[in-house]
């Protein structure tokens, strides 16, 4: 089975990516994150704000409104630039970006008109009438706001130059051709910051960020030889843009874009100083010179992210013949299906897993269970024979399982199981937690 068609496969089996409105046939590429998914999702932009803001001294975050001021694109250049070359097939008038449209038409084989540009900007509107006075658009990056709010951020927070401003959360773009499971999509989730510079400063931001951008991608546990770094050319850059780095994968489907990274120089924060009037520059508090900062951009999509971790995590293993009756699941299938996530991507940390639902079990895993749902995300599983429920696990990526047995009312000790090993170790309930934590932080 093909890696991508296996990994959406389980992905909408367990619970992480189910396809948006199901129950009425569906939306064309619309996917909804279940309970795993969500939590996958979650783990993934919480250790990235931890890494890229938190943790540093150089960098404030903002959450800005999804609809601004439709002023704010027509100076960005978005209303009349923001768009991919379209053509239609003359036989049955299905539309396909240009630069993927091949020679005839993938669906009826037909010919194509001239190339036309397509805005990707969706439109809405604002109050209770359709008027173009009333027109509006959902945001189609993050980056904006982050240019907008520039000013009040600086006056707020003090900060010095070089600094940067992060952003997380959903854009909205009319893609002409949808598609890969959630490697393109209409409404997608970004994580990004505005690094704000002296335009002398630039090159060195730019080879720093590239660095950390790939070491981002180790610790999410993606392999270096999955992933290229293609410097976009003069003349195929965004009109922004004076040097870009798109950061590509070797999907299943071909070698596409993941993240990127752009000098912008000062083209946003001067064209909206001149559009809206307000001084939009930053004066050196030692100087006492005034000028608009340069920027570097680094971007990060989130909804790839999941996807590529998924790739990168899925794994079909042989289980050897001496493994135990357990871990052979009773079953002549001697291949087991797990997701290698790092630890801290894990939806679930630990699965507390009772031999048998009987009352002098369930008494002690049932606290058990509530003690360490306080410290990480747990999952409880009574059902089936232990084999199957290891297979459960492991097929959501869970790092440890924790058996709770026969023995454990005498002996006070429970098996921990591993992952990625499938070593266990029986270990005593008192200091559980302690250990697992240590173990999830290794």
């Amino acid at each position: 089975m093909d890696r991508m068609d296996a990994v959406e496969g389980l992905a909408k089996r367990r619970g992480f990516i189910f396809p948006g409105s199901d129950i009425y046939g569906g939306l064309a590429n619309s996917w909804d994150y279940g309970p795993l998914g969500a939590e996958l999702k979650k783990n993934i932009k919480d250790e990235w704000w931890k890494r890229f803001v938190r943790q540093r001294t150089d960098m404030v975050g903002i959450d800005a409104a999804l609809i601004m001021n439709p002023k704010v694109w027509e100076a960005s250049g978005h209303v009349k630039q923001f768009s991919d070359p379209l053509v239609e097939c003359k036989k049955c008038h299905e539309r396909f970006r240009a630069d993927q449209a091949g020679e005839a038409c993938p669906s009826c084989g037909g010919g194509f008109g001239p190339a036309r540009q397509f805005n990707l900007m969706f439109k809405t509107f604002l109050g209770s009438t359709e008027e173009a006075k009333n027109q509006a658009y959902l945001r189609g990056e993050l980056a904006q706001a982050m240019f907008v709010d520039f000013p009040a951020v600086l006056q707020s927070m003090r900060r010095r130059l070089p600094f940067g401003i992060a952003s997380q959360g959903k854009v909205f773009r009319n893609e002409i051709t949808p598609g890969n499971f959630i490697f393109r999509t209409r409404e997608f989730d970004l994580m990004e910051f505005e690094y704000f510079c002296a335009e002398n400063e630039w090159e060195r931001h730019f080879e720093y960020w590239l660095v950390e951008m790939k070491e981002w991608l180790t610790h999410c546990g993606v392999d270096a030889k999955n992933v290229y770094f293609h410097e976009i050319e003069d003349g195929e850059r965004a009109h922004y843009s004076k040097r870009t780095v798109d950061i590509e994968y070797e999907y299943p489907f071909g070698r596409k874009e993941l993240y990127g990274l752009a000098y912008r120089t000062d083209f946003d924060l001067k064209n909206h100083m001149e559009s809206s009037g307000q001084d939009m520059r930053y004066m050196d508090p030692e100087t006492g010179e005034k000028f608009v900062p340069h920027v570097v951009e680094p971007t990060f999509g989130l909804d790839r992210t999941v996807l590529v971790s998924m790739l990168e995590a899925y794994a079909e293993e042989k289980l050897e013949a001496k493994k135990s009756k357990s871990e052979r699941d009773d079953e002549a299938d001697d291949t087991r299906i797990v997701m290698k996530f790092p630890k801290w991507m894990a939806p679930y940390k630990v699965a507390v897993l009772p031999l048998s639902k009987k009352k002098e079990i369930a008494d002690i895993a049932e606290p058990l269970y509530a003690e360490l749902r306080r410290g990480m995300m747990c999952d409880y599983d009574e059902t089936q024979s232990i084999g199957k429920r290891y297979r459960r696990q492991d097929e959501i990526g869970t790092p440890y399982c924790v058996t709770i047995d026969f023995d454990t009312e005498k002996d006070g000790c429970v098996t921990v199981r591993d992952r990625d090993s499938m070593a266990q170790e029986r270990v005593a309930i008192e200091g559980l937690a302690d250990l697992l934590l240590k173990k999830l932080s290794v």
